[in-house]
């Protein structure tokens, strides 16, 4: 499968979430619905359902939709974070100590640029 890397950084080719989707899985949808559920964004698998948070006409899951990262780019009508002017900046550096792949995959974008 083709990465489709997110403004952060992360390629949602490889989401659960995206997977289940693009799989029509409701067992995979309620694996991802059971590991990430949280008080602050409660699943069920019917919430398990995104096309990515490129597209802004789709599908998407809650977090990815209230992600201040994916509003600054498309604010700023920027591919991802790598083009960013302003980039490192302080939302990236939430993300990336959840998920540390997600800075490798930017700076790789930066270089190549």
């Amino acid at each position: 499968m083709q990465k489709m890397i997110a403004f952060c950084g992360l390629d949602c080719a490889v989401c659960p979430a995206f997977i289940s989707t693009l799989e029509n899985d409701d067992e995979k949808r309620k694996k991802v619905a059971s590991e990430w559920n949280s008080e602050q964004y409660p699943l069920k698998p019917d919430d398990i359902n995104c096309d990515g948070c490129l597209p802004t006409n789709k599908r998407l899951m809650v977090f990815c939709h209230d992600c201040t990262i994916r509003s600054c780019c498309i604010e700023r009508k920027l591919e991802n974070c790598a083009y960013c002017d302003d980039y490192v900046c302080e939302k990236l550096e939430k993300i990336w100590k959840m998920v540390d792949s997600a800075k490798d995959t930017l700076d790789e974008i930066r270089r190549n640029r």
